[in-house]
């Protein structure tokens, strides 16, 4: 024990060096983590004096049916919005990995562009084309002859919109992930199975899904932390108004009700909650994907 703290003495100036990275991390990571469970079983407006209540945020929590409307909402954007993007990431990565295709570096940067796209200004441009009375969706709905559709007035219209939003931003992302994975399969695969008579179809379902399933496995995983995280599109879509019908998610509960109504432990309840949540799903997902022993 003591040879280990002379060698951490004699190495003291490196430590010194690395220790503003451990000091902002306890600062911002681990003491938040720790005093929002301590948080969460207290009654505090943030202010005043803490009040120990036990488990009674969480019991409140289970019996409001907002919150169980947030988690419904939650789940149906999670499908509507991540399911359709990742499976068409998958087709359009294989597309541009085809031999066929020239200038993939282009098409690798014009599908990662909305990735780096400012969300609010995305959120803005989204609103409008799906306005209710003067929305380019609408406009050409009416070319076509079909009567408009109040987007923004049903759960439905509204997670549509929100779903095309996730969809448009994260696609080119999982896409270009996609990519740097199909680029790492032998080729001699594909070689041997265009000898033995395997059409495209076949070579995607027997030889890409298999070799990617990691990688399947890690975008799945990452879209359901980010999906039952969405905060900005709702919160920004509706502004300074109620939510929409059908829009308001587990974070923007949370945050209403800790900014908003100054229940900063129960905010504190909702996020563990949300946070048991997204692994009980990440767990599912494992097994889902990871069925080998490997």
């Amino acid at each position: 024990m003591g040879g280990t703290f002379k060698e951490i003495y004699k190495s003291r100036t490196l430590y010194l060096f690395i220790s503003p990275f451990y000091l902002l991390f306890l600062v911002f990571s681990v003491f938040p983590i720790l005093f929002s469970m301590y948080l969460a079983v207290h009654k505090w407006d943030g202010i005043g004096e803490m009040k120990y209540v036990g488990f009674n945020n969480f019991n409140y929590m289970l019996h409001d049916p907002a919150f169980w409307q947030a988690l419904v909402n939650n789940i149906a954007l999670w499908i509507m919005g991540n399911a359709p993007q990742l499976l068409c990431a998958l087709i359009v990565a294989y597309l541009i990995n085809l031999s066929i295709i020239k200038f993939k570096g282009f098409y690798r940067i014009a599908y990662f562009l909305p990735n780096v796209t400012a969300m609010v200004a995305v959120v803005i441009i989204f609103q409008s084309m799906f306005g209710n009375e003067y929305g380019l969706v609408n406009f050409f709905l009416q070319k076509i002859g079909l009567d408009k559709i109040a987007w923004l007035n049903s759960e439905f219209g509204v997670r549509t919109v929100i779903a095309a939003m996730i969809s448009w931003r994260y696609m080119g992302y999982n896409a270009v992930i996609y990519l740097s994975g199909l680029q790492r399969i032998p080729k001699d695969l594909y070689e041997a199975a265009e000898l033995d008579g395997a059409n495209l179809f076949q070579t995607f379902t027997k030889i890409t899904i298999p070799m990617l399933r990691p990688i399947i496995l890690f975008s799945v995983m990452m879209s359901t932390i980010g999906g039952f995280q969405i905060f900005t599109e709702p919160q920004v879509l509706a502004g300074n108004l109620p939510p929409y019908p059908g829009s308001d998610t587990i974070v923007l509960y949370m945050f209403r009700e800790g900014f908003n109504y100054q229940n900063y432990g129960y905010a504190a309840a909702v996020s563990w909650v949300l946070f048991i949540i997204i692994g009980l799903l990440s767990v599912l997902n494992w097994k889902f994907f990871n069925r080998s022993d490997d």
